[in-house]
């Protein structure tokens, strides 16, 4: 993503996609973002803005869920396999618990109900601009934050890898030691400053069915099989120029590997249904987390595949072999995740720094992370220091090392099923994210006399950011001081 300059409220310059068949609503929020320093282009349906995306990269794109040709809760997905790094926001007419809680938990970066206020809308564009500022960061040289020996050797290999743009790179490394980031940091040196930016499309091989598997990496034509009724763009069309990344490739079934090597031999291939050869002309990047010479003793992955594969391959290192980056690397996520929450970064304490140095990490990177990003949303309005959730390590698998004794750590928080001390019960399907945020807006709520200003200010979140949760959870609604104007009714 190119920054063309920042404002005050944040991030300016970027590139928004509106999908949504009512072209007067799409007008009227297009002035928002405008006024917000975006760019915006419009799309009535999902074939409009599938062809538009095959052009134009985009930082932000508001969805809408139902339309003509399909739903905004299917295309999700797929949408944000082909713009990893794009901000989405949905907004529908129609809205269910189940279908937010799902597409939250896939990634998707805010929910909005119609009905909208403009205030609400312009809250959820500037805490999308400060997450993309979080992505902006996380595709460049810094995201791999630590001094040690072994992340050196690491990031050289990756920009050696990256000079020679249309050889094979494989990325091995632990569950969570970050295959995806590297990916994309390959992608960045490779297209270098081509604008438009040339795709990046990453495929989690064992997500796909084995008898999609085809139809999804080559695409489709009308007809090619039932239910096939338009033409359907492959996941190799959509990354030309750019970059594929096979996440998990050991999950390929072995009676697919032989498609997936012929391809990697020749840059070639056809869609299902069509006689029309194309050539691909871009990076493949694979991913895995087993030893794929000892899958292929045990006759799981083929041997040519592996060599066709391995012409540069990194290894990432695990957490636990480069404990001397812990310190620097929470505080950069620490940093990334007051920015995505817009909460006054708090500081992490010696102790706690220490435990966590004496710890395995079988979750590397990712696993820190999301005890930071726990944390934090534990954490009361005002603290300066983080108290980090301890306890919750506490049952995470180990390597060998011990942590603190059981007698060191806090009660363990509420399931998802027990009584926060206002009494109102957490409902049931919340991730553990939205579980700790329902927990703390249901306590501030009761301290505030069920005043929403009064309760957001102890929360940290606007007022306005606020009443949109409660039209989520509207139990914890009490009381109110004012009804915003509202558009899109």
């Amino acid at each position: 993503m190119m920054m063309n300059g920042a404002n005050g409220s944040g991030r300016s310059g970027f590139q928004c996609l509106i999908i949504d068949d009512d072209t007067a609503f799409a007008v009227m929020i297009s002035r928002l973002i405008r006024a917000e320093g975006g760019d915006c282009c419009l799309a009535g349906d999902l074939a409009s803005a599938q062809q538009i995306l095959t052009t134009r990269s985009f930082d932000l794109v508001l969805l809408d869920n139902y339309l003509p040709d399909g739903t905004g809760y299917e295309y999700h997905s797929r949408l944000a396999q082909k713009c990893p790094n794009t901000v989405i926001i949905m907004i529908t007419g129609a809205p269910q618990l189940s279908e937010a809680v799902a597409l939250t938990r896939n990634g998707l970066f805010d929910y909005l109900s119609k009905p909208i206020t403009a205030d609400q809308l312009t809250a959820s564009l500037r805490r999308a601009k400060q997450r993309m500022l979080t992505v902006d960061r996380a595709v460049d040289g810094s995201a791999f934050v630590g001094a040690s020996s072994a992340m050196r050797h690491a990031v050289h290999q990756l920009e050696q890898a990256g000079r020679h743009a249309e050889a094979p790179v494989l990325l091995l490394g632990e569950t969570g030691t970050g295959k995806d980031l590297a990916a994309r940091y390959l992608h960045r040196i490779s297209v270098g400053k081509l604008q438009p930016e040339p795709g990046y499309v990453a495929l989690n091989c064992p997500a796909v069915p084995s008898d999609m598997f085809e139809a999804e990496l080559f695409g489709s034509e009308k007809g090619a099989y039932t239910g096939a009724d338009r033409r359907r763009t492959g996941l190799v069309e959509a990354a030309e120029g750019g970059t594929l990344f096979l996440d998990e490739v050991a999950e390929i079934p072995l009676a697919l590997q032989a498609k997936l090597l012929r391809f990697l031999e020749s840059h070639e291939y056809r869609s299902l249904g069509s006689t029309n050869t194309r050539r691909f002309n871009g990076r493949v990047v694979a991913a895995t987390n087993r030893d794929l010479r000892q899958e292929v003793a045990q006759g799981r992955f083929r041997a040519d595949l592996l060599f066709r594969l391995d012409v540069f391959s990194v290894r990432l290192p695990p957490l636990r072999e480069r404990i001397e980056d812990l310190q620097p690397l929470a505080e950069a996520l620490l940093t990334g995740l007051s920015e995505k929450y817009i909460r006054v970064r708090p500081n992490l304490r010696a102790a706690d720094l220490a435990a966590l140095q004496s710890y395995s990490f079988p979750g590397n990177v990712r696993e820190l992370r999301n005890l930071l990003e726990r944390s934090l949303l534990r954490l009361v309005p005002g603290e300066h220091w983080l108290p980090l959730d301890l306890a919750w390590l506490q049952s995470a698998p180990t390597t060998g090392y011990s942590l603190l004794p059981a007698s060191s750590f806090p009660p363990p928080r509420p399931s998802s099923m027990e009584t926060v001390p206002t009494g109102v019960v957490i409902p049931s399907g919340l991730s553990p994210i939205e579980q700790q945020e329902y927990q703390l807006i249901a306590r501030a709520l009761e301290q505030s006399d069920g005043s929403i200003r009064k309760a957001a200010s102890r929360v940290g979140l606007s007022h306005q950011t606020l009443l949109r949760r409660l039209q989520r959870w509207p139990e914890l609604r009490k009381s109110s001081d004012s009804e915003p104007q509202q558009i899109g009714a």
